[in-house]
């Protein structure tokens, strides 16, 4: 079924209204209408899913203002369809476009727990929380039949290394017995990432996400299995989803969680025009005064890709977050800004010899 307010082709069940082309590419295509026939468009564009096999899955980075150092992203693309994702401009590496292209066209680490093993095995190698969902999110609809996050987290279970996950998926509660295990010695945490309570909005802001209710249900049920839970505000956009930080975070408390966080929108790259386009799309109304508060707190820019401000942003608004922020932590007893401490003295290092499984 199509959906339109604008005249704009919308696909059922994308976040992305269209498929520009990435910085990287040298020539583009431009559809015209010259007089002859054409095909009648699709109303939906098809997942396609290539194995990718990759020589290492720990990635590193140093930057400050992020609270991990080490993280494993077992698919690439997101059909998860989230419009604001910042991750949508990483698809220009492989020749792809960060609108459509991202959600359709996905990439996973076929032989992810085994390349894991040999990294872990490496003499030297020193234990250090490993972070799942960094980018793309680790519990997407095709990880019900891949089982790629599965397959890294009995790696990491055996080895008693540690782990946090976050996901806007309630397929994470698939895992609970190797979470719950893990988390009986301190070895695992989970976030879930809440942007809006509003289920309409969450149906075109996140079109394949779970609904917000049952995300609280997740994070219930996680805490009922004694993993220790948080929840992002993420991304807190302004005028439009930013009057519901007390009410998530509140929900959010109720659920069990015992840290919350949050980040302002972030618009990397060809995500600025893509986020606009969307705007337009099913909130032309608002769209210019959401945008003018973007970059009123982003030093007049559509981003901001300085350490320190680029999750904060700067100027009244975003102090005015941050003091509505830090406040609501207050008053639901919630640790702002805070993460679970992961224990790493118990890692073991995987036998030599050991039977590797592949996908």
């Amino acid at each position: 079924m199509r959906r339109s307010i604008t005249g704009r082709q919308v696909f059922k069940g994308r976040g992305a209204l269209s498929n520009p082309p990435g910085r990287f590419d040298l020539q583009s295509l431009a559809a015209v209408d010259d007089g002859w026939y054409l095909e009648e468009t699709p109303d939906s564009i098809p997942t396609t899913l290539e194995p990718e096999h990759a020589r290492s899955v720990i990635s590193t980075n140093d930057s400050p203002d992020i609270p991990f150092e080490r993280s494993i992203n077992p698919y690439r693309g997101c059909s998860t369809g989230c419009i604001y994702c910042f991750a949508r401009p990483s698809h220009a590496y492989m020749g792809l476009s960060p609108g459509l292209d991202f959600e359709t066209r996905l990439f996973y680490k076929a032989d992810a727990a085994r390349v894991l093993e040999g990294e872990l095995s490496r003499p030297g190698y020193v234990c250090k929380p490993i972070m799942l969902g960094a980018n793309t999110d680790p519990y997407q609809p095709v990880e019900k039949k891949m089982r790629v996050t599965r397959s890294i987290l009995e790696v990491l279970a055996r080895t008693r290394h540690p782990v946090t996950v976050i996901t806007k998926h309630a397929l994470v509660l698939r895992d609970l017995d190797l979470l719950t295990d893990m988390a009986r010695d301190g070895l695992a945490s989970v976030a879930v990432s809440v942007t809006s309570l509003d289920a309409e909005l969450k149906r075109t802001l996140e079109p394949r996400a779970a609904s917000p209710q049952a995300r609280l249900r997740t994070l219930a049920g996680l805490h009922a299995a004694g993993v220790p839970t948080g929840v992002l505000v993420a991304p807190v956009i302004p005028a439009l989803t930013d009057h519901e930080l007390e009410d998530i975070l509140a929900a959010a408390a109720a659920a069990g969680v015992g840290w919350a966080n949050y980040v302002l929108l972030r618009l990397p790259y060809e995500l600025k025009d893509l986020f606009a386009e969307w705007l337009q799309q099913y909130y032309p109304q608002r769209a210019a005064h959401v945008m003018s508060l973007v970059r009123a707190m982003r030093d007049g820019r559509d981003n901001d890709p300085n350490f320190g401000s680029r999750m904060r942003g700067t100027g009244p608004f975003a102090l005015l977050l941050r003091n509505r922020f830090r406040v609501a932590c207050g008053r639901l007893n919630l640790v702002s800004s805070a993460r679970d401490k992961l224990c790493t003295t118990l890692f073991r290092a995987p036998a030599e010899g050991q039977l590797h499984l592949g996908l």
